[in-house]
């Protein structure tokens, strides 16, 4: 009985035993696995870290050769390629001054265009852009942006920051049709082109302009102008083709600087008669509009020996006298009512 005793606690010993060094070879080997697991992590950061750098350094490189010296003028030039987004290394480059990027597929402005201090230009037309961004705003040497025929919704407040701006081009983004007030903050804008939107009325803020010389509407929905539109003092080109407008307010003959008037394509059923006195007025354009009265110029041939110049100002002064025959027209044949209305009476 002894003896039986004595093998059973001999024999759970042993077991115990196997279970202990089976735990400890268990831990080992978890262990060992942990830290092959932890290696293989940090080879694999290792591994896209070089790959990152070795990417980043093929792409500088691709951008150093789009660079080109102009006339002192240090600029990036990418046409036809395809660039989604630009990578952070292009920050290295930040003593460029001019971005010509152009049918790129570009979608986005990065935020490290803030970076770019000497940026005196920035042309992303015919891309896929449809923000502009907050950092836009710190670009105070910027005198030219251009974002033609893209996606642009709407503009930042900060764009209002960029003080030396003086050429602003958002044609053909579609579905722009509102500015912020601070807009009118840009004392230094002259030249405006907002055609192809969706605008349904002229902004307040481009009528408060200081500094507007060259405006493009066309090819909105404006259905009416200011009445204050004479604030506009310095504007001397004003296209407002292709819209909805069905009169024009009699402070237009105010704008005294005005030497160019695009009107084609709208609504306009009368020209105001004030507009006779614009003498300053060297070109307007009233064609398809449906207005009232049927004025016809007699027919001007161009003399065989005009150059081209000077044919071209034949035709602007075609249009301007229209608009003077037109409007004698229209008072001559008021007063003939008058006159009629008196005999009746």
């Amino acid at each position: 009985m002894f003896l039986f005793q004595q093998e059973v606690v001999m024999t759970v010993a042993a077991c115990g035993s196997v279970r202990s060094i089976k735990a400890l070879w268990e831990t080992r080997i978890k262990r060992r696995e942990e830290e092959q697991s932890r290696r293989s992590l940090r080879g694999g950061a290792m591994v896209r870290l070089s790959l990152g750098v070795w990417e980043d350094r093929a792409a500088l490189a691709r951008l150093k050769d789009k660079l080109q010296m102009e006339d002192g003028c240090l600029i990036l030039r990418i046409e036809h390629e395809e660039w989604k987004s630009l990578p952070s290394c292009l920050i290295q480059l930040r003593e460029v001054q001019e971005w010509q990027i152009h049918r790129a597929g570009l979608q986005k402005i990065p935020p490290f265009i803030s970076s770019f201090q000497s940026l005196l230009v920035l042309d992303l037309s015919r891309n896929g852009i449809s923000e502009i961004p907050k950092q836009i705003g710190k670009l105070t040497r910027l005198r030219e942006l251009m974002l033609n025929y893209n996606r642009i919704q709407f503009v930042p407040v900060e764009l209002s920051y960029c003080e030396s701006l003086e050429k602003l081009e958002l044609a053909m983004n579609r579905v722009l049709s509102c500015l912020p007030d601070q807009f009118r903050n840009l004392n230094r804008l002259q030249h405006l082109d907002l055609s192809m939107n969706d605008f349904t009325c002229l902004p307040d803020s481009v009528v408060g302009l200081p500094a507007l010389e060259w405006l493009d509407m066309g090819g909105n929905r404006l259905q009416h102008l200011p009445e204050d539109i004479h604030r506009m003092g310095k504007l001397h080109t004003f296209w407002l083709q292709r819209n909805e407008l069905q009169k024009l307010p009699e402070n237009i003959s105010r704008m005294s600087g005005l030497d160019t008037l695009v009107l084609s394509s709208n609504r306009l059923k009368d020209i105001p008669p004030l507009m006779e006195d614009m003498s300053q007025l060297r070109f307007v354009n009233f064609r398809d509009n449906p207005l009232t009265l049927d004025v016809t110029l007699p027919s001007r041939k161009m003399e065989a020996n005009m150059d081209e110049e000077d044919q071209e100002d034949d035709r602007e002064m075609y249009g301007r006298e229209f608009m003077k025959l037109y409007i004698r027209e229209a008072r001559t044949r008021a007063y003939t009512v008058l006159d009629m209305h008196r005999t009746s009476r």
